[in-house]
């Protein structure tokens, strides 16, 4: 007797298909051991020698190097004379948000003379993260690449590169970077700028003294490189292009893309990307370059301009490479077209689970503002008064006692729940003439509890108190969908109607547009303590924060882990 046929639904066979593959990441898993040690180390930059905090002592740190499904173990020493925490940028975090790693937030900070033993498992991401420290200004110095390749037995959904190279982009200052920012904070100013941006840890041709260290990526004509690139400059978005070459975008912040050809990547502060490029040019030696992103006027912001450079093998002629044609630093255009054009895959095998029913709904501000300045202190911002950010007026404040272990142990006065779900005040966001009564947020610490599952959707609306400016806003502990964005004033009638909700590019940081907004969605269903924040880390010290409380759901799969044994105490 035959048995009978069954037709399974469509969303009944990406289950399927998910489940065996979640089946096969454990099976084939395996657990990685680092060592960390964040040490003082002495380099040479731009002629002279300092001391920098390192980890290993590179510039930049290890890269980690997994397979998806696999476990990482990092036991972390801290010898050096700061605080610091370790914190794995993008990674999902599934119920191990002792590991995340924001100092005040999930944990307080290793101590000097301390250590922390942090473990999580990569689970449903393919391609390029980062670490960094999330202390201060340390991670100006303390970072590196995450390479996560697919796990074992699965290809990637393009040709398999010659060679996979990371690109990390820095930011480097002739002065220790914790003192810079720490006297911003004392002064209420702007603190000083870079000196130079990098490209794995040199600057390149055009600053002094840099030339014989700078950057060298050997290419053989015809074959194709995938270059894993890193954004890490503390205050900075970069255009970032390659004379005379094409790039062919396959996966942002660690999520695969439908392929996209383009001449020129936009990668803002705290985001990655994964490119491919076919060395098809004449043999001779190219410049890649990352020039500043910025809204404000020229001599505001570090304009120089750091380079790489690509080298084919066989090239012996010693002329100069060629150099790229970059955007000018305020295209803006540039930066909307490269973020409209992203889409995801959407296959089989990565499907796309963009919520279509959303159970809280938020608009929160984020912008540039004012604070009085203390009584008997002088100040350094506009008519001497302190800089500061926020979010629906909100300047976060860091509390003493993180907000993970307040939250787990019932430790009352530490945060408030109020965080508000709309801007307090309504007027034209994106206006010239932004009433100075609204210049001035309320200093506080205020979070927005969830519950497990709920649907989330979240727009960020620019404003320009103050000045105008562009956020890459942050989610830690989760992904999301970037859902659609447009400049102006939000307009939650008209707005969602234009929403892509079939294939929008999946994030971890996404750029809230100067004088603009932006929409995402994701699924709380990661409990924990989960910090968002403006990835210029001048903005996040200011206060361009809040927090996501996400509780337990039911089972132990749904319910944060307890915390480790040596969990730095507060």
């Amino acid at each position: 007797m035959s048995l009978p046929s069954v037709r399974l639904s469509s969303a009944a066979l990406v289950f399927l298909f998910t489940f065996a593959a979640y089946l096969a990441a454990i099976i084939n898993a395996e657990i990685h051991h680092y060592t960390f040690v964040i040490e003082r180390t002495v380099v040479t930059r731009l002629c002279k020698n300092y001391t920098i905090v390192t980890v290993n002592g590179q510039l930049p740190g290890p890269t980690i190097h997994v397979h998806n499904g696999d476990t990482v173990i990092v036991k972390a020493y801290n010898r050096a004379q700061y605080n610091a925490t370790l914190h794995w940028h993008g990674v999902k975090q599934l119920r191990t948000g002792w590991a995340d790693g924001p100092a005040y937030i999930t944990q307080c900070p290793i101590p000097p003379g301390g250590h922390y033993t942090q473990r999580f498992t990569i689970t449903g991401q393919e391609g390029t993260l980062w670490w960094h420290s999330h202390i201060s200004w340390l991670r100006a110095t303390v970072h590196g690449a995450i390479v996560i390749l697919p796990q074992r037995g699965s290809l990637y959904p393009f040709p398999k590169p010659r060679a996979e190279i990371p690109i990390i982009i820095g930011e480097w200052w002739n002065k220790d970077p914790i003192t810079v920012i720490n006297q911003a904070i004392l002064t209420g100013g702007a603190p000083n700028l870079s000196d130079a941006f990098t490209i794995n840890g040199q600057p390149g041709d055009l600053y002094p003294c840099s030339t014989s260290e700078t950057f060298r990526l050997p290419v053989k004509r015809g074959e194709t490189y995938l270059l894993r690139i890193v954004n890490a400059a503390l205050n900075t978005g970069h255009f970032f292009k390659i004379a005379r070459h094409k790039f062919t975008v396959v996966a942002v912040d660690a999520s695969y893309t439908k392929p996209y050809k383009t001449d020129v990547i936009v990668i803002s502060a705290g985001q990655t990307a994964d490119v491919l490029v076919t060395a098809d040019q004449p043999v001779g030696k190219y410049y890649m370059a990352a020039r500043p992103y910025n809204n404000q006027a020229a001599g505001a912001f570090d304009n120089t301009t750091t380079t790489a450079i690509i080298e084919y093998i066989g090239y012996q002629n010693s002329t100069r490479p060629i150099f790229p044609k970059l955007p000018f630093y305020n295209d803006t255009p540039v930066v909307t077209k490269f973020s409209k054009a992203l889409r995801s895959l959407a296959s089989p095998e990565h499907p796309v689970e963009v919520p279509q029913t959303v159970h809280k709904s938020f608009i929160s501000t984020v912008g540039l503002g004012l604070l009085p300045c203390e009584t008997g202190n002088t100040c350094e911002g506009p008519n001497g008064t302190r800089l500061s950010a926020s979010m629906n007026n909100i300047s976060f404040v860091d509390p003493t006692i993180a907000i993970l272990q307040a939250n787990y142990f019932g430790i009352n006065g530490v945060f408030s729940t109020d965080f508000p779900s709309k801007p307090p005040h309504k007027f034209n966001y994106t206006g010239d003439d932004i009433p100075r009564n609204l210049w001035f947020p309320l200093p506080a610490t205020k979070v927005k509890v969830l519950k497990y599952n709920a649907t989330v959707q979240l727009v960020f609306q620019s404003t320009n108190i103050f000045v105008a400016e562009n956020h890459p806003m942050h989610l830690h502990g989760y992904n999301f969908y970037v859902i659609g964005e447009g400049f102006g004033n939000y307009n939650p009638k008209t707005d969602p109607l234009k929403f892509n909700l079939v294939d929008p590019p999946e994030r971890n940081t996404v750029i809230a547009p100067v004088s603009g907004w932006v929409a995402i969605r994701f699924k709380a269903d990661n409990p924990g303590v989960w910090f968002l924040h403006c990835h210029l880390d001048d903005h996040l010290v200011w206060g361009l924060n809040m927090v996501f409380i996400v509780k337990n759901g039911h089972g132990p799969l749904a319910t944060l882990e307890p915390p480790p044994k040596d969990l730095p105490p507060c």
